[in-house]
């Protein structure tokens, strides 16, 4: 049952990164990605890109989180087997860190340092959700640490044909009729 369900949410960012920035741009009115090929430093923007796998993602997003200041919440739900090659999914301890709204910032800031470039950004209500991208990857980058729930996680999906149809396919399966 919690697979199932988490396979609906995962689906559910999936659509929502998809949705939230894919043709560019924030909702930060001075920004804009306008250029994003020529700031997304080494090989961003063309087909010659070096094509990441969710090894390389898991390993930037633990970079990027640790160095901040932020845990991995071993508790978190894992990948289904069948989406380990098309998303990954990094759950901060938000209780642990000193200043998770810093951590949170300071772990975009390396990621897109390091060559993600950052789309559609959502603040309500004390939470905050960057879309970023990288390669065939969509990273959506959550933060809702404000208040009682401390909960911030970056769940990542590989938008490239394979992955799409490898997700479709799975969601179906748990699909109530």
């Amino acid at each position: 049952m919690r697979k199932a369900m988490w396979v609906a949410v995962a689906a559910g960012v999936a659509l929502l990164v998809t949705g939230c920035g894919s043709e560019g741009g924030t909702d930060k009115g001075g920004s804009s990605s306008a250029g994003s090929a020529a700031t997304g430093g080494s090989g961003a923007g063309g087909s010659s890109e070096q094509k990441l796998d969710a090894a390389a993602v898991t390993k930037e997003l633990t970079d990027a989180a640790t160095g901040a200041g932020f845990t991995q919440d071993s508790s978190g739900e894992a990948v289904p087997p069948a989406l380990k090659d098309c998303m990954v999914s990094w759950t901060a301890d938000a209780e642990k860190a000193a200043d998770p709204k810093k951590s949170y910032a300071d772990t975009v800031t390396t990621l897109t340092g390091g060559g993600w470039t950052e789309g559609k950004s959502v603040e309500q209500m004390g939470s905050q959700i960057k879309s970023l991208t990288k390669s065939t990857w969509r990273l959506q980058a959550s933060n809702h640490s404000q208040g009682p729930l401390k909960l911030v996680m970056f769940v990542a999906t590989d938008t490239g044909p394979e992955c799409e149809a490898v997700m479709e396919a799975e969601n179906a399966k748990h699909k109530k009729p």
